[in-house]
């Protein structure tokens, strides 16, 4: 009997641990429909069904099947002239939503918004992304700017005020990487010079270019932190040459500074409340 008791009991004492086994599995076909989401994010470009098909270690066949299940949910688009595969509008939705959740990207818009119409030059949000600082909101200026710039676009860490103030405000190890590989025969030296540079950015708390990466244009850069001093934002402001006052303490420099500040405090003001 006491046997019996103690078998029971064992039996008992695994069935959470069954049950919990039993409520985390998933559904693999889910799983391997995300396998091709995370190629197509990893490639950042309109992707051929092979290509696409070999980065999520799938046959084309099987690749295909997913795919149209994937397209009619709208997660997944394929153009019909090129016949690649893209990001589709409910993958928009959701990278909306997910912006939309975050108190630093909501408590810049009216404020950049504001920015770009007092100042009359264009203004960018950027974030950190997967690649380097990219852009997720970009006011154009009311006067046209030969500049190519848009939402989605990946900064380079070394050539634009943008990327330079990533990395000023970042932690060594998650620029670092992106910069060696952006940087192809960098050597030590290079690395030392440009954490000088770094130095002198947060010093300073602001950033600039004058005529790159593009010929005539030039652009001033500050980073938004939050109460923890992470970095949430980086806020730049384009304009042409000539026409934007890229001076340290210039009426741009100044503004933008005082658009950075009032996020920041919005941003800590937030953060503060109870829950």
């Amino acid at each position: 009997m006491a046997r019996r008791k103690a078998g029971e009991a064992g039996t008992q004492a695994g069935e959470p641990a069954a049950r919990a086994d039993k409520a985390q599995r998933g559904i693999q076909s889910v799983e391997v429909g995300g396998r091709l989401l995370a190629a197509l994010a990893a490639a950042r470009a309109p992707m051929p069904l092979a290509a696409l098909a070999e980065a999520a270690q799938l046959a084309p066949a099987q690749a295909h099947a997913y795919l149209v299940s994937l397209t009619r949910l709208g997660v997944i688009k394929r153009d019909h002239l090129s016949g690649r595969y893209e990001p589709g509008p409910l993958s928009l939705q959701l990278g909306m939503l997910h912006l939309e959740q975050d108190a630093a990207w909501r408590a810049a818009q009216p404020r950049v918004d504001a920015l770009a119409q007092a100042s009359g030059f264009s203004v960018a949000i950027s974030i950190a992304g997967p690649q380097g600082p990219t852009i997720v909101r970009y006011v154009p200026a009311s006067a046209p700017l030969h500049v190519n710039l848009h939402v989605g676009t990946v900064m380079a860490l070394d050539a634009t005020a943008t990327g330079r103030v990533f990395c000023a405000f970042q932690p060594p190890a998650l620029w670092q990487p992106l910069w060696r590989a952006q940087q192809p025969g960098a050597t030590e030296s290079d690395l030392a010079a440009f954490s000088a540079r770094l130095g002198e950015i947060r010093a300073r708390g602001i950033e600039r270019s004058i005529d790159t990466p593009s010929p005539a244009v030039s652009s001033l850069s500050v980073p938004v932190l939050d109460a923890a001093g992470v970095l949430r934002l980086v806020l730049t402001l384009v304009g042409s040459t000539g026409a934007i006052d890229v001076d340290w303490r210039g009426a741009a420099a100044q503004a933008l500074l005082a658009a950075a500040a009032d996020i920041g405090a919005a941003l800590r003001d937030e953060q503060g409340r109870p829950a």
